[in-house]
C-alpha cells in the first residue's frame, strides 16, 4: 500500500508540455487518494529519463516510495457512418400526402470520426522494484489533459481498490 508515502507521477510522452501538465494532474489525483503525489519532471531532467542510474539516484534522493506511470499505447480513429433516411410511398390524395410529407422530411446521412486513446497505467514500489498493479483504459475524444488524466485515474483507482492496493475509502485533502 502506498498511502501516506511519496509517489512520483510519470507520464511518458515526447511532448514536454504535455508531460508537465499530465504529471501535475496525475500528482493531484494521487494526493487526493492518500499518498503524496509529486510530478517527476520536478526532479528528473530530460537527460535523467534516458539514464537509469541517474533516475534511480534522483528517485531515492527525493524519497520516492512508489511510482505511477502512464503511457499512451494506442491512438486510433473510429469512423461511424449513419445512413440517410428517406421514406417513399403511394399517396392517393394531396392532403393525405401533405400530412405525411411534413413528418417524413429527408434526413441526410453523416460521418463521425472519433479519436480513441488507450493508456497503460502501471504502479510500482520503488523500494521493492516490483510491479504492484497494471491496467489499460481507454477514452474517446479527449480534449483536456486534466480531465483526461482524472478520468483514467478514477477508473484505475476503482480497480486498485478492488485489488486491495488502495483503501476502500480515502480522504481528500
Amino acid at each position: 500500500m502506498l498511502s501516506g508515502q511519496k509517489v512520483a507521477a510519470v507520464v511518458m510522452t515526447p511532448n514536454d508540455g504535455t508531460r508537465r501538465t499530465a504529471e501535475e494532474a496525475l500528482a493531484r489525483e494521487i494526493t487526493k487518494r492518500g499518498a503524496t503525489g509529486v510530478a517527476s519532471y520536478t526532479f528528473l531532467s530530460d537527460q535523467d529519463l534516458k539514464d537509469r542510474a541517474a533516475a534511480t539516484a534522483h528517485l531515492q534522493q527525493a524519497g520516492v516510495q512508489g511510482v505511477v506511470v502512464m503511457r499512451v499505447v494506442s491512438q486510433d480513429q473510429s469512423v461511424t457512418y449513419t445512413s440517410s433516411t428517406w421514406s417513399r410511398g403511394y399517396y392517393p390524395s394531396f392532403w393525405g400526402y401533405w400530412g405525411y410529407g411534413w413528418g417524413a422530411v429527408h434526413s441526410p446521412g453523416y460521418v463521425r470520426s472519433d479519436t480513441v486513446v488507450s493508456v497503460e497505467t502501471l504502479v510500482y514500489s520503488v523500494a521493492e522494484d516490483k510491479l504492484l498493479w497494471a491496467g489499460v483504459s481507454g477514452t474517446t475524444n479527449p480534449s483536456n489533459v486534466d480531465a483526461f488524466v482524472k478520468e483514467i485515474v478514477d477508473e484505475a483507482a476503482k480497480e486498485m481498490r478492488k485489488s486491495g492496493l488502495l483503501p476502500t475509502r480515502w480522504e481528500q485533502r
